[in-house]
């Protein structure tokens, strides 16, 4: 079945790298402007992968919050194994995928957690169904029954509805510096571009 799977038969972007920014935050920026665009759903989703204490792996799909002049941002509660994991190890990398575009974009860096204003500030920005969700918690831990989670998830949307700005202490915004970013641009027939941006202090 693989092997008979298709890859990119739309014609794909070229990309120059000679005519990138010398910064990858501006090119960043167009290539996700151009992924919405183009129709991928949910381009801001990514994959963070970050590890343990003993150096183990773990990765898993979010979203993006924001991406600026400090870096890129993500958020989570402190006590969820991604937020267990920064606090042993604050380094992590991001990876985004457009199919529609043929193109990818790796972030490597430093990982830093913003203050509890910044954080309350960023889960109010949201959604009241991302208000709920955090209200719920609890990420990584082991239920008792999926009734325990539906009573959960129900008094957490009534508490959302009820109060708009309601705290959620552990909830914790993450900024992640970049050390290197690398640009992949897909190409039908296989002559890929990568660029490849590194932090030089």
């Amino acid at each position: 079945m693989l092997r008979g799977l298709r890859v990119w038969e739309a014609e794909l972007p070229a990309f120059d790298p000679a005519r990138a920014p010398a910064e990858p935050l501006p090119l960043f920026r167009r290539w996700l402007r151009e992924a919405a665009e183009a129709g991928v759903p949910e381009p801001h989703t990514m994959t963070l992968a970050t590890a343990d204490a003993a150096g183990d792996p773990s990765v898993r799909t979010l979203m993006l919050h924001d991406a600026d002049e400090r870096g890129w941002h993500f958020a989570s509660h402190r006590g969820s194994r991604k937020g267990r994991e920064l606090a042993a190890r604050p380094r992590a990398a991001l990876g985004f995928y457009w199919a529609a575009v043929g193109r990818q974009v790796r972030i490597r860096g430093t990982v830093t957690a913003a203050g509890p204003e910044e954080s309350a500030a960023d889960l109010h920005r949201r959604s009241p169904g991302a208000l709920a969700a955090a209200l719920v918690g609890r990420q990584s831990e082991v239920l008792g029954s999926t009734g325990e989670l539906a009573r959960a998830s129900d008094a957490a949307w009534e508490r959302a509805r009820r109060e708009p700005d309601a705290p959620v202490p552990s909830w914790t915004l993450y900024v992640l510096r970049a050390e290197e970013v690398e640009f992949f641009q897909g190409d039908a027939r296989r002559r890929h571009v990568r660029l490849n941006y590194r932090y030089g202090g």
